[in-house]
């Protein structure tokens, strides 16, 4: 969830066609735009000079050979590099008059004050768990990608090497994580990670292994294969190091302490108490509840069901399932007709190319186990889209394929999935902080998954007065697991409530199947607890804030100018879009 991994980074390239603003209105922006990049650069040069597959990523080719080398000494000089350089930035800020230039400055240095602290409990208190496996395939796939240009793919046969430790001056990369996690052993009082984190990705990395081979035969690359064997021989080793040294000491207990806990919420853009929000979630939950009731009763006369229970009508509804070559062909109507709705109810601006949606392979599920949004590279973009993919199977801690989902492939969720991963959400969120210059302070360091995810979850809002009976209710189904993400995650975590009672609710209550259980429980309990907060929290914000604009413009209030507004800002966090909203878009409206 690091905010380089999350890759939404803007920049001037304009990709679509969309309206243009007035010249001298593009003019201005550009200018305090290229003002702020100047500065957010400075530090983007660090980053990636230290983290080279994320400037690869961005589609930055000269960081294409290079790899991460994540030893200690490594991370303390980009301590130093980064700090030197925010304090020239802060020095440089009492000169800058353009005050959306202070406002990102100021982003800037709240941003990285967060992640110094972050590093700074993680190095004080815990033994991390890298999993090698993972990052070695994700370095390699950031190359070996249909929509990377076929110049490029072949840096991946010196990254596979120096990976390996084939190439003079670095170690293996696998040698390095070991060196870092012993020196955390070594540590007084630090905590271990959670035992189910450690089994689960274990278990999945023969996904990762087989994945890396599938890639450099797939794109026909040649001589990979003895720096691929000895690279597989090491991560094995690896691996055995872990389950003897990490996993005999790991936490049985997946609970974090409060203070990591309470900077997980604020790196997710939360800022609000654990408990507050979980009880404003059971609130909606029952609401959400209450408002399926009446469609679930209409869709079961509609289709003669035996039962009008919103439960029993989603099992019904999910037993026609799509299945193989009718996926993709499907989802694809789906979009046209959602295309349709926007277009017809002016809802917000469409960019004319179309969207890709794709399914994963079995690696790239392991890796990302829910359907999402792929961003194109947005720095260096020479043509790259971004992609929806839906991941349909999950693999199990050992390895197989024991549970299957259900929740993905039928008509009814295709509506809000479509409409929350492409259209209107986040598909059109990274476009329009392609084509709209969105500075990239904006686009990278105001990032947190509150302002992403709420625009997702209100996209799938906007649309449901347009679609049938079915898809409302299963739009509502998704409003409900977001409720439930948010007071399941903190109530788990405070001990509150058990795993076998989450799955009691996700299941039961939620209706999803098992293997969309597991990957929740996952995500709250040591995946990443605390984001799964961030989609009911940004909804509730963004759908706030509509109705405070919508109070004060009365009958002048449209909702595509006010859509427009919110996707021009970039990924603003709560406070400083609604600041933007009532600053800007509601006097220019009046």
């Amino acid at each position: 969830m690091h905010r380089l991994t999350a890759a939404i980074l803007a920049c001037a390239l304009p990709l679509l066609a969309r309206s243009a603003p007035a010249p001298q209105t593009a003019q201005a922006a550009k200018a305090w735009v290229d003002r702020s990049n100047m500065y957010t650069n400075m530090l983007l040069d660090i980053e990636f000079a230290h983290a080279p597959e994320r400037g690869s990523r961005q589609g930055v080719a000269r960081y294409d050979e290079r790899i991460a080398q994540p030893t200690l000494a490594d991370e303390q000089a980009r301590r130093r590099e980064l700090e030197a350089t925010l304090a020239r930035i802060d020095a440089a800020a009492p000169q800058e008059t353009d005050r959306k230039v202070q406002q990102d400055l100021a982003i800037l240095h709240q941003a990285f004050d967060l992640e110094f602290r972050e590093e700074d409990y993680r190095l004080q208190h815990e033994v991390p768990f890298r999993n090698a496996s993972l990052e070695v395939f994700d370095g390699l796939h950031v190359l070996l990608d249909e929509q990377v240009a076929p110049g490029r793919r072949q840096a991946a046969l010196m990254r596979l090497r120096r990976y390996a430790g084939m190439e003079q001056g670095y170690e293996p990369y696998a040698s390095i994580l070991r060196q870092r996690e012993q020196e955390q052993i070594a540590k007084p009082g630090v905590i271990y990670p959670a035992k189910i984190e450690v089994e689960t990705e274990l278990g999945r990395n023969s996904n990762y292994i087989e994945g890396i081979g599938a890639l450099f035969g797939k794109y026909g690359l040649k001589d990979w294969e003895p720096a691929y064997a000895r690279l597989k021989s090491q991560l094995a080793d690896y691996d055995a190091w872990v389950r003897a040294n990490i996993l005999p000491k790991a936490r049985s207990d997946y609970r974090m302490p409060a203070e990591r806990y309470a900077l997980a919420f604020e790196e997710y853009g939360i800022d609000l108490p654990p408990a507050k929000i979980a009880a404003m979630a059971h609130a909606a939950f029952s609401d959400y509840q209450a408002q399926m009731a009446p469609l679930a009763a209409q869709v079961a006369r509609a289709h003669d069901y035996p039962s009008t229970d919103y439960r029993a009508v989603i099992a019904e509804l999910k037993k026609t399932q799509i299945t193989g070559d009718a996926i993709l062909p499907f989802y694809t109507a789906r979009l046209h007709a959602i295309e349709r709705i926007i277009r017809a109810q002016s809802l917000v601006t469409l960019p004319s190319r179309p969207a890709i949606i794709r399914l994963a392979t079995a690696a790239e599920t392991a890796q990302q186990p829910a359907p999402h949004m792929v961003p194109p590279p947005l720095l260096h973009n020479t043509g790259q889209r971004g992609e929806f993919v839906l991941p349909l199977n999950l693999p199990s801690a050992s390895g197989g394929a024991e549970d299957h989902y259900d929740d993905f492939t039928f008509d009814a969720v295709a509506w809000t999935l479509t409409a929350h991963e492409a259209r209107p959400g986040h598909e059109l969120q990274f476009d329009s902080m392609v084509e709209q210059g969105v500075s990239l302070a904006r686009g990278l360091y105001a990032f947190n998954s509150t302002n992403a995810e709420g625009w997702g979850l209100y996209s799938e809002y906007i649309m449901q007065p347009y679609e049938p009976p079915e898809g409302q209710l299963l739009t509502l189904q998704l409003r409900l697991l977001r409720a439930a993400r948010a007071f399941l995650d903190p109530e788990l975590q405070q001990g509150t409530v058990s795993p076998e009672r989450a799955y009691e609710v996700l299941e039961k209550d939620v209706v999803v199947s098992h293997a969309f259980a597991t990957e929740e429980v996952e995500r709250f309990t040591y995946r990443a607890p605390g984001q799964a907060n961030s989609y009911f929290y940004g909804y509730t914000r963004l759908l706030s804030l509509r109705q405070e604009v919508e109070a004060a413009l009365g009958t002048k209030f449209r909702q595509k100018s006010f859509h427009d507004f919110v996707l021009s800002q970039g990924l603003l966090p709560p406070d400083l879009m609604r600041k933007a909203v009532l600053e800007e878009f509601v006097p220019a409206q009046k």
